[in-house]
Formats: structure tokens, sequence, C-alpha cells
């Protein structure tokens, strides 16, 4: 069934009748992260699954706003600013990585992640990607495929209001 699904998802991605901007069909998984709020929400089946507290950019143009699209996930994933293996403790990306095509990147500058250091989530300290603590992006990794979009916003609105906007939740809810 999830290679189905996949392959569905894939024929959406790159079908030439899909908007630009908004999930294929509503009950997708999206994700949205609102830098005003340090906040990670997982949008699926029409509704807000759950949302976890993050870490953003020290600066607000650290962290890229828009909308994007998940291109590589990885477990354990290899730090290579320093030369760092996955699953080393001193690893600052944790136990996950999910990257995104921010600034025209391939999905391998910019993620969200996991962290060796938990006391940094709910603030505004990293280089530009979105940490978490390391159980909720595991907890998040299986239900993020690739081809998720990933809207990325300072906004006062509710995640409901802004999955309706980008058409991840249908407007009935």
């Amino acid at each position: 069934m999830q290679v189905f699904i996949s392959m569905l998802l894939a024929v959406f991605i790159f079908s030439p009748v899909w908007p630009l901007g908004t999930n294929p069909l509503p009950g997708d998984p999206f994700v949205i992260v609102n830098k005003k709020t340090n906040e990670v929400a997982l949008i699926n089946e029409n509704r807000v699954q759950t949302v976890v507290s993050a870490a953003t950019g020290k600066t607000d143009d650290l962290t890229p706003e828009g909308l994007f699209t998940v291109t590589v996930k990885a477990p354990d994933p290899y730090y290579r600013k320093k030369n760092i293996p996955g699953g080393d403790p001193k690893n600052p990306l944790g136990s996950r990585w999910i990257g995104f095509d921010a600034e025209n990147t391939d999905g391998r500058t910019y993620g969200i992640h996991g962290t060796k250091d938990p006391s940094s989530i709910g603030r505004k300290v990293s280089e530009g990607c979105v940490r978490m603590q390391n159980e909720a992006v595991e907890s998040l990794y299986d239900f993020i495929p690739l081809g998720t979009k990933i809207l990325i916003t300072s906004s006062s609105k509710s995640f409901i209001q802004l999955g309706q906007e980008h058409g991840a939740i249908s407007g009935k809810n």
C-alpha cells in the first residue's frame, strides 16, 4: 500500500496540472514551520495531527520562508561541514534529516533535523535549519514522505488557517 501511495504521490508531483503552491489533495501530509512561535505542525488527513516545538535561525533571514518540497531524508545523517559521521554523539544533526529545496538547494543544505542540544529547542539559535528534539523528529520522520510540501512562515495565523490557505486542509473544518 505504501508503495502505491508513493507512486501516486510521484504522479502528482510531476504532473503538469498540479498547481504550484498547494498540495495535490487535501489530506496529504503537509508541514508548517512557524518561525514566530518556533513550532512545527504536521497536517495529515485534512487536520493538524501534531504540533511540536522547534528551533529556527538566529536571525530572521537565516531560515528561509516560502513553500518548499522534501527532497532528501536520512536516518543518522552525516554532517559534511565538519566531517562527522551519522550516529556520532558529536553530530549536531541528531538522529534524522528531512531536507527540503529552499533557495534552490538540493535538500542537503536546509532541513528539519534532530539535535544533540535539546536546550536549544524553542529558541532562535540555528544557522538556518529547523531543529527538533530527536524523539520528535523520529516520530514525524515516517509520516513525511519525499515530495511533501513544507511551508515556512512567520505568521500570527493558526496552523488550521495556514493549512486551509495552502490546500492542506479543506475549508470545511
